[in-house]
C-alpha cells in the first residue's frame, strides 16, 4: 500500500540512528577515562616493590576485610590477580601508599604476586573510604537511599569524597576548577585562608559576615580595616601559625621590635623586617606574608582551586618546615597532583596506542565494511550485557572471564553464518 510503513520502518523512527564514528568516540572517551586511572598503574605486578607509591589507583576489598576488621589498601595487580571474585570498593587513585595484600591484615589470604611483605605499612593512611563509606555523612556511593543528584568531589589534602551539598558552598562548574581542599582541612590548613582570597575560582572576601583579618608588615599585630580605609585596633588574634615561629617567639617579637607598619617609609620598612628576618628565615620573601598582609576572612566552607594554584604557594624555609609539620608537604609537589597522574597514564598508553577497527575499515569494499559494522555492534551489545552482571555484582573482571566470552561469542558467530553468507541491512 502507497504510504503504508512496515514495523522496519516504525522501529526506524523510535530508534535514535548512531554511526559507527558515534560509536568509536564514545568508547575513546570511556577509555581514555579509564587510563587516565588505571594508566599510571601497572595492572600486572603488585607495586609493593616500589614503596610508598607517589599516587597510584587503589582498592579496599570488602570480602577479605570487611567493616570492623583493620582497613587495607590493595594494588591494581592485586585487585586482578588475587581478589577476582570478591567485592571491592575502588577507591581512584590515593598518594603515598604501599599494598597491603596479603599482610596482617589479611587473615587467610596470602598474595600471588608478591607474598613476601612486612607485616603492616606504617606509612599508609586510611579513611572510612576503604569500607566503602564517604563523605561526612558516612554514605555509601552509589547511595540506594539517596534520591539527590549529586556528584563527588575529592578533597586535595585527607583524600576523602564528599557530596557538592555537604560543603558549605556550592561548587563551581566542574570545568571551572582543578581541586577542592574540604572544610575540615581549610580548618587545620588554616593558611590556606590567606591564599584563598587571591588564588580560589570562587573568592573569599572580605565581608562582615565573616572573621576579617589584615596583617600589616611583619604581622605581629591584627588589624581591621573599616570601610573609610582607616585601621582600628584588632579585637580578635589570628591564628594562622606565622612561618617559623611559634607562640613564645610572637610574644617576645611584640614586646622588643616595633612593628613594620604602613606608615612607615619604605626604606625603614625595609630595614625592619631584614632585621626580623635574620633569626626568622627571609620572612621579607616569604609569599605567605604578602598574601597574610591583605584582607582576608575564614569561613567554615570548602575551598575550589583553578589549574596550578599550588604554584603559587609560599616555598621558603619558614613555610616548607610550616608544610612539614602539618604534613602537607605534598602541596608544592607539581607531580603529586591528580592530573599530572592522568597526564603520566595517558602519555604511557598512547605510545602503544593504534586503531586497528578503523584500519581495518580503511582497506575494505562497501559489503565488507557493512558486515563488520553489523559484528562490530552485534559484539558491543554482547559484551555490554556480559560485563553488566560483573557490575551488578560488584565483582572484577579477570582475564579469564574474557577469554571465556569470545570463545562463546566465536561459538555462536560460526553457527550463525554456517552454510550461509551473511549480510546485514
Amino acid at each position: 500500500m502507497a504510504g503504508a510503513e512496515g514495523p522496519a520502518g516504525r522501529q526506524s523512527e523510535l530508534e535514535p540512528v548512531v554511526s559507527l564514528v558515534d560509536v568509536l568516540e564514545e568508547d575513546e572517551e570511556l577509555e581514555n577515562e579509564a587510563c587516565a586511572v588505571l594508566g599510571g598503574s601497572d595492572s600486572e605486578k603488585c607495586s609493593y616493590s616500589q614503596g610508598s607509591v607517589k599516587r597510584q589507583a587503589l582498592y579496599a576489598c570488602s570480602t577479605c576485610t570487611p567493616e570492623g576488621e583493620e582497613p587495607a589498601g590493595i594494588c591494581l595487580a592485586c585487585s586482578y590477580e588475587c581478589h577476582g571474585s570478591h567485592k571491592l570498593f575502588e577507591l581512584y587513585t590515593k598518594r603515598n601508599f604501599r599494598c597491603d595484600c596479603g599482610n596482617s591484615k589479611f587473615k587467610n589470604l596470602e598474595c600471588k604476586l608478591f607474598p613476601d611483605k612486612a607485616k603492616i605499612n606504617s606509612g599508609n593512611k586510611y579513611n572510612d573510604n576503604f569500607f566503602g563509606l564517604y563523605c561526612i555523612c558516612k554514605r555509601p556511593y552509589p547511595d540506594p537511599e539517596d534520591e539527590i543528584p549529586d556528584e563527588m568531589i575529592q578533597c586535595v589534602v585527607c583524600e576523602d569524597w564528599f557530596h557538592g551539598r555537604h560543603l558549605g558552598a556550592i561548587p563551581p562548574e566542574s570545568g571551572d576548577f582543578q581541586e577542592m581542599v574540604c572544610q575540615a582541612c581549610m580548618k587545620r590548613c588554616s593558611f590556606l585562608w590567606a591564599y584563598a582570597a587571591q588564588l580560589a575560582v570562587t573568592k573569599v572576601p572580605a565581608e562582615d559576615d565573616g572573621l576579617a583579618l589584615n596583617v600589616d608588615g611583619t604581622g605581629e599585630q591584627e588589624v581591621i580595616k573599616s570601610e573609610n580605609g582607616d585601621h582600628q585596633d584588632g579585637v580578635l588574634k589570628e591564628d594562622i601559625p606565622e612561618p617559623g615561629k611559634d607562640a613564645d617567639e610572637e610574644v617576645k617579637a611584640e614586646q622588643t621590635n616595633e612593628p613594620c607598619t604602613s606608615s612607615s617609609s619604605e626604606s625603614h620598612l625595609q630595614t625592619v623586617c631584614t632585621n626580623q628576618s635574620l633569626n626568622t628565615g627571609s620572612q621579607s620573601d616569604c609569599k605567605l606574608r604578602e598574601f597574610k598582609a591583605k584582607h582576608f576572612i575564614k569561613k567554615d566552607t570548602a575551598t575550589y582551586w583553578p589549574l596550578n594554584w599550588r604554584s603559587k604557594l609560599c616555598t621558603c624555609k619558614d613555610c616548607m618546615k610550616m608544610y612539614g609539620d602539618l604534613d602537607v608537604l605534598f602541596l608544592t609537589d607539581e607531580y603529586d597532583t591528580v592530573l599530572a597522574y592522568e597526564n603520566k597514564g595517558k602519555v604511557d598508553q598512547a605510545a602503544d596506542k593504534t586503531d586497528p577497527l578503523m584500519d581495518t575499515l580503511s582497506s575494505m569494499n562497501r559489503v565488507q565494511q557493512v558486515e563488520l559494522i553489523c559484528e562490530y555492534n552485534d559484539l558491543k551489545t554482547e559484551l555490554k550485557d556480559y560485563l553488566k552482571r560483573f557490575a551488578d555484582e560488584g565483582t572484577v573482571v579477570k582475564r579469564e572471564d574474557i577469554q571465556q566470552f569470545f570463545e562463546e561469542f566465536q561459538s555462536r558467530k560460526r553457527r550463525r553464518v554456517d552454510g550461509m553468507q551473511y549480510y546485514c541491512s
